[in-house]
């Protein structure tokens, strides 16, 4: 019988995901390396199933999965630790939906493709604030503008707070090339690039271009598209901060053995099991998703704004759905796939609304 297993079940986002699959009615097999925590967690969910796997040892991650299996995986950061896990579901033929955020990974991921559908199993990967709302908006605003050549999406938060598992996803980056969409094409592009300003719940606010799952699922599922950017956004003085970093980052990264030293003290520094932001906090933050569609003229087409609640708790809900319609087969195509192309438009439209997120009043290109 198919079952549902989350990896990483006692970290931040594995708990919350714990919990909203238990509050829709699912049974997942709660794993991660401590035996003890997830014993607590089965408890204090109302009992349910647990197994030990570790990252250091793939084949214990590996001994979760049958074939038609669903793997959510929230163990990150996923550039040192997300390869088991995705390993392991397609050696399974096991569905495979993951928590990242990391541009670099999201690229491992959609390479995958052709042994996914080899294996017949779905990769779905940054299914959550990073990037489904923005892979939504851009779907939504190519629908009412399908010629358009150009797509920008930008994410906001208002009164943010990070999780340890972001701040080290985050750190782990800083030496990844990044990406973006140039002439119909994927080509490597350094990270915070550029920068430009959406008008998001009535004020500018500036982004810097990150790397994201946008500029793979949309140019498949929209060939006319041209260039795609994604947008983090930052306070001007943090963008330009990070814009800076990210070239000097970008220098050190050429020099093989300065870079390693650097990453391995980030990881020993920035923690992924911190902990993260309490019901209190999460209640406080807001998020936003903008898609502007542009033509060959650049003239503004189309523009598509999404806002609801805490990033983390959708997230988490998202995690849910997505697995709970993966193995109640309602998956489109196998392979590496953007959340359109996963569940359709409308079925997506229809969770994200389901997860407290709704369509706003369109904002203007500056």
């Amino acid at each position: 019988m198919p079952k549902i297993v989350l990896f990483g079940a006692t970290g931040y986002t594995g708990r919350l995901t714990a919990e909203a699959l238990t509050a829709r009615g699912d049974s997942p097999v709660l794993a991660g390396r401590n035996a003890t925590a997830l014993a607590k967690l089965a408890t204090d969910l109302g009992g349910a199933r647990t197994a030990v796997a570790d990252v250091t040892d793939p084949a214990s991650v590996k001994a979760l999965l049958d074939r038609g299996d669903v793997l959510v995986t929230t163990v990150g950061p996923f550039l040192r630790h997300g390869g088991p896990a995705l390993d392991a579901a397609i050696s399974a033929g096991a569905h495979y939906i993951d928590s990242t955020g990391e541009g670099p990974f999201i690229r491992t991921v959609f390479e995958r493709d052709d042994q996914a559908r080899a294996a017949g199993a779905a990769l779905l990967t940054a299914v959550g604030f990073d990037y489904v709302p923005g892979n939504l908006a851009a779907g939504l605003a190519l629908r009412e503008a399908p010629t358009a050549v150009r797509v920008d999406v930008g994410y906001f938060m208002d009164a943010p707070s990070t999780s340890g598992g972001t701040r080290a996803s985050i750190a782990g980056m800083l030496f990844e090339r990044g990406f973006a969409l140039r002439d119909g094409k994927v080509a490597t592009e350094p990270a915070a690039a550029r920068l430009r300003s959406f008008e998001v719940a009535g004020r500018a606010r500036t982004g810097v271009s990150i790397p994201g799952s946008e500029h793979f699922a949309l140019a498949r599922s929209h060939p006319n598209l041209r260039a795609v950017d994604v947008f983090l956004g930052l306070p001007p003085v943090a963008a330009r901060g990070l814009r800076i970093g990210s070239r000097l980052a970008a220098a050190v990264g050429r020099l093989a053995p300065l870079a390693h030293g650097f990453d391995v003290a980030l990881a020993r520094t920035v923690q992924g099991s911190g902990g993260g932001p309490d019901a209190q906090a999460r209640a406080r933050t807001r998020g936003w998703a903008v898609a502007e569609a542009f033509d060959d003229s650049e003239n503004l087409v189309a523009t598509v704004t999404l806002g609801g609640g805490d990033p983390y708790e959708f997230t988490a809900t998202m995690l849910a759905w997505a697995a709970h319609t993966a193995l109640d087969g309602g998956l489109l195509d196998t392979g590496a796939l953007g959340p359109v192309e996963a569940f359709g438009l409308d079925a997506l439209n229809a969770a994200v609304i389901g997860a407290g997120w709704s369509r706003h009043a369109a904002t203007r290109a500056s």
